[in-house]
């Protein structure tokens, strides 16, 4: 099957309803469960509040980029059950949105870029599990 063909088989509901999920996941994770260590890994007593809208509507776009690739390639590998979801989520989520998360961690202006690795790459492995999740559950 080609992307495109993929495409016509995305459940275009599911895929808001894995963003919204995605985005609330992101508020919850770095601004109440890990605020305090986030802003460590970063350096920092706490995380300025107040700032520019990119450093907000960035990375929510960036995940609902996250979001439509998945539903695309769940719909291409015909991905419908919540086990085939899981490891693909696994996957996906071990082999490049932590692995990447790692190597922006790890230069030189980044303090402590394992701890910021483990903050955020969590985050990224569990946003993608509960993405796949929803994308199978609502198709």
């Amino acid at each position: 099957m080609n992307v495109l063909d993929a495409m016509n088989d995305v459940n275009w509901i599911a895929v808001p309803a894995a963003f919204v999920a995605y985005a609330v996941l992101g508020g919850v994770w770095f601004a109440v469960l890990f605020a305090k260590p986030y802003a460590a890994s970063l350096g920092r007593d706490s995380v300025p509040g107040g700032q520019p809208v990119l450093f907000y509507v960035g990375p929510m776009v960036c995940s609902l980029i996250m979001v439509v690739a998945s539903a695309v390639l769940m719909a291409a590998l015909a991905i419908t059950t919540v086990g085939a979801a899981l490891a693909f989520a696994l996957v996906v989520g071990v082999g490049y949105l932590v692995a990447n998360t790692v190597t922006i961690a790890i230069n030189p202006n980044m303090p402590r870029p394992l701890f910021y690795a483990s903050i955020s790459g969590a985050y990224h492995l569990a946003g993608i599990t509960l993405t796949a999740l929803i994308l199978v559950a609502l198709s």
